[in-house]
């Protein structure tokens, strides 16, 4: 079992190394002139709602641009303040969404509605809680362009505060880029080298309206995913980026909102049961066995929690996360499996802005 959890750390740290000189990481960009349509959902975001019409009001080197925001059936002041705040920016154009249909989740049907409305030649979805460099919508295009992308998803950087989310956000963004071949990624359309990130996502029209919209993923909890999938699989081409120099989003504020908005989507996210007892899997042979063979004076312990450590410190660093945390991997990993067997035993169950999912 220790030569296995050694080949798979070295594995990871060979990985992340390649992906290092081959991921997409956008920085500034010249003029945007093709018709852009930003499309934000919104729903009990109250606290959200300022920050984001001011980060995009912000954006720069777009000739021709619009901010579609739907207010997704707010319970709280969102559409008061969004409309307030917007007030004045011909750019600015706030939808009231419709009543959620059968079969579909929230923010799938949120993003129909602001596609079907959407002009631009090019859509980037933004969420509410994502904050932007001034030219970070144009260096997301600029990067599309120039690797003749169809989607494209800066990853952005995760503000993590609490020690919940110094556990997990970054090992999340650490687990893909230890593990996809990103060369591979952006060239192939192969759905199985899918990764995105809902929070910012680009996409051209055309490859969405071809690939049915966002009613070919209306009931999927990881829309982000989902749909990166149904346009590989539809010959389209993309794939995630580093997009911490543009852009950074805080998700969760304490660990019970962490666990919530993980639980809802976790189980799905490794493809049914099979999948998620192979995520299990892994996180043990790069998480546990390391540390603990260490401790034990193994050799090949070491030199396996040296390799994901590594890896994960070189993850920490083009991420903009904390280079410490890394330090801490077989707690995160403790937690992120924890995370797994808490999904399956609350799907269904969850809340998540006073909905079920």
């Amino acid at each position: 079992m220790l030569e296995i959890s050694l080949i798979f750390c070295v594995l990871a740290l060979v990985i992340t190394i390649l992906n290092v000189f081959s991921i997409i990481t956008p920085r500034a960009a010249g003029q945007i002139n093709q018709k852009i349509s930003v499309l934000v959902p919104l729903r009990n975001e109250a606290e959200n709602a300022i920050a984001i019409v001011e980060t995009l009001a912000a954006q720069e080197n777009l000739m021709d641009v619009e901010f579609l925001i739907l207010n997704d059936n707010s319970t709280d002041k969102t559409l008061e303040i969004v409309t307030a705040t917007a007030r004045g920016d011909s750019r600015f154009k706030v939808m009231q969404g419709s009543a959620l249909p059968e079969g579909w989740l929230g923010k799938p049907w949120a993003l129909e509605q602001l596609s079907q409305n959407a002009p631009g030649e090019v859509l980037i979805c933004i969420d509410a809680d994502v904050r932007l460099s001034t030219k970070a919508i144009a260096a997301a295009i600029d990067s599309m362009h120039k690797h003749s992308l169809d989607f494209f998803s800066p990853y952005p950087s995760q503000v993590a505060r609490t020690f919940g989310e110094r556990m997990i956000q970054p090992l999340l963004q650490w687990s893909w880029l230890s593990s996809v071949p990103l060369t591979l990624a952006k060239r192939s359309s192969n759905p199985s080298f899918a990764v995105a990130n809902g929070q910012f996502f680009a996409v051209k029209k055309s490859a969405l309206v071809h690939s049915g919209g966002y009613a070919s993923i209306k009931s999927e909890v990881l829309d982000d995913m989902q749909m990166a999938r149904v346009l590989l699989r539809n010959r389209f081409k993309g794939t995630v980026g580093n997009g911490a120099l543009i852009a950074q989003c805080h998700m969760y504020s304490s660990w019970s909102e962490l666990r919530n908005g993980y639980a809802k989507s976790l189980w799905k996210g490794f493809g049914g049961v099979f999948g998620s007892i192979i995520a299990i899997a892994l996180l043990v042979l790069t998480g546990i066995i390391p540390i603990v063979s260490a401790a034990m004076g193994s050799p090949f312990g070491w030199l396996a929690f040296e390799a994901v450590l590594v890896s994960r410190l070189i993850s920490a660093k083009i991420t903009r996360a904390n280079l410490f945390d890394s330090l801490l991997h077989p707690i995160s990993s403790a937690l992120l499996i924890y995370l797994i067997i808490y999904s399956w035993l609350m799907r269904g169950r969850i809340q998540w802005k006073g909905r079920t999912v």
